[in-house]
């Protein structure tokens, strides 16, 4: 189908995967909302909503950057009705945005908890919430969550709680909202097989880390694969990156290894006994 003439609206689209998914999208000539809260550089990590605009217009897109605290509904609500003064509408809402500290329930202080909780879980559903009177009278809405696959294994709850709750609270937004929405707006979610190469990880886990990793362009493809579905009939459903290629019959993966000659490590939430990687 394409993205041409589409509007998406992309929270955390500065950098990283939200700007790979943008990206990918404006190719096809679509428009991006970038609502992000990095206006001035940072010295830790890279890009701003303003060269993030840059890049997306660039690629063949329109670009709308917006600052936006996902945190406040008075900001979501201006930056959505921004959105469709500029463009005329909103097909698609992406849920990039989130917050992360992986401590244990004594390292974890309020404030950070408060912090993933009102990024991850009130952000999604805040943001999902004033994009969906729009959505409802596009053709091919779309509504998807970077988060990932609901599993109660208590190895992903034991070390770091509180995000875990935070970000498995995005999942069961995408679970809910798939149904009371089913056959209208497409809720899904997809979260990467292995660790993307982007400067958060870089500055958690080193250069070496980042060997094994894949690029953020493998989150852009296949989240361009997922809102190209039917979203009258494609929902609810808790996607890998790689898993979304290889039902599009990519299966040569290598383009998006950091370093082909690293093994690649599985990223947090993935079972590799239920979901098996493909290292090519």
């Amino acid at each position: 189908m394409g993205l041409k003439g589409k509007t998406l609206f992309v929270t955390g689209a500065s950098r990283g995967i939200g700007l790979a998914i943008s990206m990918r999208a404006a190719r096809d000539g679509a428009n991006v909302v970038i609502a992000a809260k990095t206006a001035e550089p940072h010295p830790k990590l890279p890009g701003t909503i303003y060269t993030a605009a840059e890049d997306i217009e660039r690629a063949g897109g329109q670009a709308l950057p917006l600052v936006v605290d996902v945190r406040s509904e008075e900001a979501v609500q201006t930056a959505v009705d921004a959105a469709v003064e500029r463009f005329g509408g909103i097909d698609i809402c992406v849920n990039n945005a989130s917050a992360i500290s992986l401590t244990g329930t004594l390292e974890t202080d309020i404030k950070r908890y408060d912090l993933m909780h009102q990024i991850n879980l009130r952000g999604t559903f805040l943001t999902s919430k004033a994009c969906l009177p729009h959505l409802r009278r596009a053709a091919n809405p779309h509504v998807l969550m970077l988060s990932p696959p609901l599993d109660m294994n208590p190895r992903w709850f034991g070390p770091h709680v509180a995000y875990t709750i935070a970000k498995y609270g995005m999942s069961m937004c995408v679970l809910g909202m798939a149904e009371e929405f089913r056959g209208e707006i497409a809720f899904n979610a997809l979260w990467p097989h292995t660790p993307i190469a982007t400067a958060a990880i870089r500055n958690r886990f080193g250069d070496e880390g980042m060997r094994e990793t894949r690029t953020p362009e493998i989150m852009g493809e296949a989240a361009y694969a997922i809102l190209n579905k039917d979203a009258k009939t494609f929902s609810g459903q808790f996607l890998l990156d790689d898993e979304v290629l290889a039902i599009a019959g990519v299966t040569d993966l290598r383009q998006y290894r950091v370093d082909p000659a690293a093994p690649l490590r599985v990223d947090l939430f993935v079972d590799p006994a239920r979901y098996p990687l493909n290292e090519t």
